[in-house]
């Protein structure tokens, strides 16, 4: 009977631990599944964002016309010979 009662008290020590200690560790378990999956969307949005660079760079090496509307739209540049007109902007 002695036996049956330390072994009670035992389980019920190792249930208490349990409970007190495994709760803390199931919420540190599920903040890190959630800031992995918040990383792996993160790492997916670079990606793709990585890939619409690369296209944009493959676009410049292989496109001249590209680049001189860059230039012209982004930059003002103009070519040689060209004539520049300027219009005052209407105010609203």
């Amino acid at each position: 009977m002695k036996r049956r009662v330390l072994a009670g008290a035992a389980l019920a020590i190792a249930a208490t631990g349990l409970l007190v200690f495994g709760g803390a560790g199931a919420v540190r378990v599920w903040q890190l599944k959630q800031e992995v999956e918040a990383l792996e969307r993160e790492i997916k949005a670079l990606r793709a964002e990585a890939d619409q660079l690369n296209r944009t760079v493959d676009r410049l090496r292989e496109d001249p016309a590209l680049i001189e509307q860059i230039a012209r739209e982004e930059l003002g540049m103009v070519k040689g010979g060209e004539k520049v007109l300027k219009f005052p902007q209407e105010k609203r």
